[in-house]
């Protein structure tokens, strides 16, 4: 057994205030752009930021996976942390600012990994669909953050 981490950052076209609102919003913009790896996503109690729970289920590798993530803001506008209640799994978004006005958000994720047989396969092949999968989310997000840009101005 061991720690397994991922890690993947990306730009958005928007500034890193509104970006991470898109982010800690689990209720009028999160769901907007989460990829299909993601489905059944509820607001359980809260809405945004620190003390937010949902609850989800995340398809990778042909798995499905049940989670129910309580949010917290160690570096609020900055920093979302999510805790997974199910199994070791946190997820973090971190949002700093790009060159013009964007900025850089990176979402990673570490859990202990499984040990035995199940643990090697979980080394070899979580970290590339995880990153894949989220690779997706940060396309999303851009795309989503220009759009709300684009729909706000007037």
């Amino acid at each position: 057994m061991g720690t397994n981490s991922v890690s993947v950052e990306g730009a958005v076209g928007a500034p890193p205030a509104d970006v991470f609102g898109y982010i800690a919003d689990m209720v009028n913009h999160h769901p907007h752009f989460l990829p299909p790896a993601f489905s059944d996503f509820q607001v359980v109690s809260g809405g945004v930021g620190a003390g937010t729970v949902t609850t989800f289920k995340m398809t990778a590798g042909g798995r499905t996976r049940d989670y129910r993530m309580t949010a917290a803001e160690p570096e609020p506008g900055r920093r979302l942390v999510e805790t997974d209640d199910n199994s070791s799994a946190v997820t973090t978004f971190t949002v700093d600012p790009g060159p013009s006005g964007t900025s850089k958000v990176t979402i990673g994720t570490e859990w202990q990994g499984a040990g035995g047989v199940g643990g090697f396969f979980e080394r070899m092949f979580a970290p590339r669909v995880m990153r894949s999968i989220y690779a997706d989310e940060l396309r999303r997000l851009d795309a989503y953050a220009r759009g709300q840009a684009g729909s706000s101005a007037g």
